[in-house]
This record gives structure tokens, sequence and C-alpha cells, in this order.
């Protein structure tokens, strides 16, 4: 791109011109709408008289729908039937705010509500009110944005980095995705297909969940361009920041796509493409937001339809949202022959948040088991706007190739790539982003990718391999007991003992009876005061068989919960004693002795119990009742390279030099 910065470095210098009345979060929401006027403005000049005096004729005709006639003209998707341009309202300073809002109402409807998106018309009058206005549009009638001077790719360039500037303390993975990091997605979800692209006449759809400014929709469309002239790219995408929307749109426009492909809203609460399915997705969601304010509506969407609506698989945490716009792709996923190709960015919260069972786990568990993940690509960090960390490429399809003709087998395999290493530092940093990916590179890391073979970069698994079987090992309950004062004094803390001296009727009734369970808890303790503090029971039954032939002996009668209370009170863990069992001779479980194994799938979980448990606890069995299959993806671990630690004698050497260094600056320092 030729002097992209120099385009950025003159829109930021308009900016500058509003500080006072505006502060630096606010210049957004006067110089974004400006720029896409500018940018309508530069592409209707050339057709503008011509459109004008067809509007006119037609006027004189009494057609009611003269859009279609005048985009013929104007040669775009959208038309302007006011007298005014960007020269023309320099004309008139005095009038400049009324004959501005004038301009943009003769834009054809669907030009004219992407402005109003904007919500500038308030823009104006403060403008206007702090005579600025005049001083914003001359600025911008300096500067040429028509698409054959600014690139569609290069505006896109523009507008993220004036929205980086203006937001940088937004969120990690809001707005849009650098560009080289769009391509490599482009690159590795179009891979296969390439063949296939470069058919005449090819329609294909592509949609962004999460658009931005359209970056994703915009390289892929250039991508499939470049493969083949003739195809027809339907672009689809729906945006919840309404000034993202609008540019997104603005976007379409000109290029010549359906704008009303276009939505604006919440994916989760408002999808604007219900029931439509498409052929590839793409789409960097926002990293570890959480989905509080559309709970109500994804819960219910989860618990009516199931597997019939798009959350099926599961919930994940409340904290992050990541996995529930997977799950919207899938949900829009194509079942005829050739299906869907999904690439989308995460962090690695995805990867392995969540233990079997839980939301996470499972909807991992749903997308492989279906055989839906291809492939995980691990990215140099760094490489985002907004945020430093790590993050990821994941791959779905619905349509694995199982066809050696068409290249490598992929049912039932998932292939993780490593590429963090694949990056060279930028001259200059743009906010968190310090490293970029290289033309070369992406090349390479598309090489290696579309290849399917193992090497330094590339491991490739069997389904299975990430999947486990969580095991609950528990082990006996083994306790003593004994009528110490201690043990005695604790059957105060028991609720069943307790609840003996409390009552819910009221009045005289409530008092007589709360005296009632007084007496009787003095009794309780009076008997058990009596019975041998020196003998120490090791066997639970043996005992009860003794307590409750005292009670009879005093007449007092035990239920159920107040005999476990006076139980749980006299006893303590004793690994000498013989092992609780219940009534059916069953061992009792010790929950505090309970511990859990992940079992690999592949393995049998009592082989693995036999060698990995039996010889250390052999009294521990597995509560089958209790065992849970859970997924994650451990990338890290696949490729760790063990680093040996540096010999304590060289590590020494370098504490004294740095010692003495120290010492150095310190007599300098003191004057010594």
């Amino acid at each position: 791109m030729i002097n992209f910065q120099d385009k950025v470095n003159f829109i930021w210098s308009i900016a500058e011109l509003l500080r006072g009345p505006y502060k630096k979060e606010q210049y957004g929401d006067v110089i974004l709408p400006m720029a896409v006027l500018r940018r309508f403005d530069c592409v209707l000049a050339a057709t503008k008289q011509e459109v004008l005096e067809k509007y006119e004729a037609l006027k004189k005709s009494g057609l009611q729908n003269m859009d279609p006639v005048l985009n013929r003209i104007s040669k775009q998707e959208f038309n302007n039937t006011s007298k005014y341009d960007f020269e023309k309202l320099l004309a008139d300073p005095d009038n400049i705010a009324n004959n501005l809002r004038n301009y943009i109402n003769g834009f054809s409807k669907n030009a004219r509500e992407i402005i109003e998106h904007f919500d500038f018309d308030k823009q104006i009058t403060k403008l206007n009110d702090n005579n600025l206005l005049y001083l914003v549009v001359s600025e911008f009638n300096k500067i040429d944005l028509h698409p054959n001077v600014v690139s569609n790719t290069e505006m896109g360039y523009i507008f993220e980095e004036l929205i980086r500037r203006f937001s940088e303390h937004g969120e990690a993975g809001d707005h849009y995705t650098p560009r080289e990091v769009i391509r490599l997605m482009v690159n590795i979800l179009l891979n296969e297909d390439n063949e296939e692209l470069t058919q005449p006449g090819l329609v294909v759809t592509v949609y962004d969940c999460c658009a931005g400014t359209g970056g994703m929709l915009s390289v892929t469309e250039n991508y499939m361009r470049e493969l083949n002239p003739g195809i027809q790219v339907e672009l689809f995408g729906q945006e919840i920041n309404p000034q993202s929307f609008s540019i997104c749109k603005s976007d379409m426009l000109i290029k010549g796509q359906n704008a009303d492909n276009i939505i604006l809203g919440d994916s989760f609460t408002e999808d604007g493409h219900r029931g439509r399915t498409f052929r590839y997705m793409l789409t960097n969601p926002p990293f570890g937001v959480e989905w509080k304010k559309a709970e109500k509506f994804i819960r219910e969407e989860y618990e009516k339809e199931g597997y019939n609506g798009r959350f099926g698989a599961g919930l994940p945490r409340i904290s992050d949202g990541s996995l529930l716009f997977l799950q919207h792709l899938i949900s829009k996923m194509r079942q005829d022959e050739k299906g869907s190709r999904i690439a989308i960015i995460f962090n690695g919260s995805p990867l392995f948040t969540g233990d079997a069972g839980s939301g996470e786990s499972e909807i991992r568990r749903w997308i492989i088991e279906n055989d839906m993940l291809e492939g995980i690509i691990a990215l140099p960090d760094q490489l985002f706007y907004n945020t430093g960390i790590s993050t990821y490429i994941w791959i779905v399809t619905n349509r694995k190739n199982n066809d050696p003709m068409k290249g490598p087998v992929r049912t039932g395999k998932i292939q993780l790539v490593n590429v963090v290493d694949f990056y060279q530092k930028m001259r200059r940093s743009l906010g968190n982003k310090r490293n970029e990916i290289t033309e070369e590179q992406i090349r390479e890391i598309t090489r290696i990718y579309g290849e399917f073979k193992e090497n330094e970069y590339c491991k490739i698994f069997d389904n299975e391999d990430f999947g486990y079987q969580k095991i609950v090992v528990e082990r006996p309950l083994r306790l003593n007991f004994q009528m110490t004062e201690e043990r005695i004094n604790n059957i105060y803390n028991e609720r069943a003992f307790d609840n003996l001296a409390k009552s819910r009727k009221k009045g005289e009734a409530g008092l007589c009876e709360i005296e009632e369970g007084k007496k009787l808890q003095q009794q309780i303790i009076d008997t058990l005061k009596t019975m041998d503090s020196t003998i120490v029971y090791k066997n639970r039954d043996e005992f009860t068989k003794v307590l409750k032939k005292t009670f009879k002996a005093a007449n007092i009668n035990l239920n159920s919960p107040l005999l476990k209370a006076i139980l749980s009170a006299l006893s303590e863990k004793d690994e000498t004693a013989d092992i609780c069992v219940d009534n059916k001779g069953n061992p009792e479980p010790d929950p505090d002795l309970r511990d859990t194994e992940n079992v690999p799938l592949k393995e049998d979980i009592y082989e693995y119990f036999e060698r990995e448990v039996k010889p250390y606890v052999p009294d521990a069995w597995i509560d089958e009742s209790k065992t849970k299959i859970g997924y994650e993806i451990p990338f890290t671990r696949h490729f760790y390279k063990y680093q040996p630690l540096r010999p304590s004698e060289e590590i020494m050497r370098e504490i004294i030099e740095l010692e003495k260094s120290i010492s150095e600056k310190l007599k300098k320092v003191m004057g010594e």
C-alpha cells in the first residue's frame, strides 16, 4: 500500500482539530462517518451531473422508484440526488450545516441508512455550534478516497487503524483482525478447494458473524477473484457495533455487493441470517467476553430446542462465550455433498477450559466425536492490535476429505500446526501488534497444513487422542469411636441434635416444644457419659449395636438422623479401623480420600487402574456411576521441547560478575 500511513496521519490530523469540544475517544463519532461520506462523494463524483439531470427528468415522468435507473447511471449500487457535493458545501459556509443535511438526505435509502447508524446528525449540530464543521469538511475535501486511488483493502486498513487509535483500550479481538492473519485463514480454508473454485460461473457464499469493518469478507472475496475472475461471491455478515457495521456496509455497497446482507445486531439474540447456510465462514469473535446479557435468550434456546437449535452441545461458563460463536457457525453449515468450512480465531481458553462433563468439554466432545475438527494452528503472539496473547485458528468442517485423489485423507484425524516462531518484528508497533507474518511465511504455513505430514511443526492425531475418561477412585471409610468429653461435645455441632431444641410452632406450644427438646438433648448427653470412655471401638457396626442397646436401656428412642449425628460426633478417621459398610455390605467411601484419574480414551480404564492406582492404594475401587468422558486439546504439551537447566557453576559465575558490577557502580555513586 502506497502512503498508507500518510493517509492515516492526514485523517488523524483532522481528528486533532476536534480537541476541546471532543474527547479523544469521541473523535470517531465525527471522523468515521465523514470518511465514509467523503468516500461516497469521490465514488459518485464522475457521474454526479448526469445523475442530477436524469433525476430531474424522472421527477417530471412521475416514476416512483427511481433508484434502479439512477444506479445504472452512477454505476454503483447507490446514488445521490442532492445538488451538493463537498465542493459545493464549501461554497456556502454560512449554511453548511443545513446543506450537509440536504446532501445526506439526497442519498438513496441504502446509503443514507449507513450514515444514520453513525447518529451523525447530532455531530453536525455540535460541530457547527463550535465553528468546526466548515473546517472538517474543508480538510476532508483535500483527500481523494476514490477506490481507484485508495483500494477497498487499503480503505479497510485506514478505517481499522483509525478505530484502533480511537479505542486503544478496546476489548481484545474487538473490531478487526490483521490482514495477514485473515489471508492465512483464507489460504487454509480454501486450500483443498482451489481447483473447484476455478470453475466458470461458480457461486459461493461467505459469512462472518462478527464482521467488524468487513476485513475478513473483503480479503476472502479478493482471494477468490484472484483464483477465478468470473466467480460470483456473495458476502454475508452481522456486526453488533454500529460504527463498524456502517463501515462494513458502506464497503459492501461500494464493491457492488448486496449491502442488505450485512445485518446490525447481536448474532446470538438477533440472528439476522436465521435459516441460512453458507459454504465458507470466517470470524474473529471477542476473546473472553461474558455472555450474561444474552444468557436468558441462549438458555431458553438451549433448553427448548436442544440440538434443533444452535447450542445443543452445551453452554460454556458465563465469563467466556467463544465456543457459543463456533456452535452458531456450525448451525449454519450446509448439509449437501460439499458441506461447509469454518475458520475461527480463539485464544487458548477453548482448547482446555472446563473439566469432563462441563459445557466447554461437552462442546469439544460433540465437535470431535462428529469428526468436525480438522485442524488447529497456533499463531505467534503480539499479532493483534488490542492484545498480545497467544491465538489459534480452528478449522472446522462437516465434510473432511476421505478421497486420496483429492488430497490427504483427513477423516478421523486432527492436525495441530505450531507456527509460533513464524513471524518478523515490525519496524513500528501498532498498539500491541509488534509482530507480523510475511507473505512467504503464509505460503510456508499453508504448505505445511496442506501436506498433512508430521514434522517439527505439524502433529497428526486420531480424534480419540483428545478424549479421556475421568474416573472417580474411592477408598473405604475407616472410623474409630470413643466416648471422650471432646467428642461428646461435638454433638452440639450436629444439625439433627441442634434441631431438637427448635420449633416451628408459635406461642406457648412452640416454647413447650423447645423445652422438651432441651430435656431430650440433656438426656442424650447424660446417657453417653454413662458409657465407658476408655474403650476405643474400631468397628462401626459393633459400636452402633452398643449405642442402641445403651439408649434402649435409658428408654430413649433415637431416629435415624439423630443416630447418624451421634455416630458422626463420636467418630474419628483411623487407618487401622475396620472398613465401614452400608446396609448391603458394600464398602462406604471416604469423601476426603476420593480422587480422580484421567484415563486416555484409547486405554482400558481397568488396565490403567490396576497399573497406576492399585499398587499404591490396594483397597481403592472405581465408582463407575461417576465416570465421565471429557475432551481437551493440550496443544502446548505436544510441541514442548525440553530445555536443560544451566549448570549451577555457570549461574554462580554470572551472579559473582553481577555483584562485582553492582559494587563498582555503587562506589561511583558514593564517590569512592
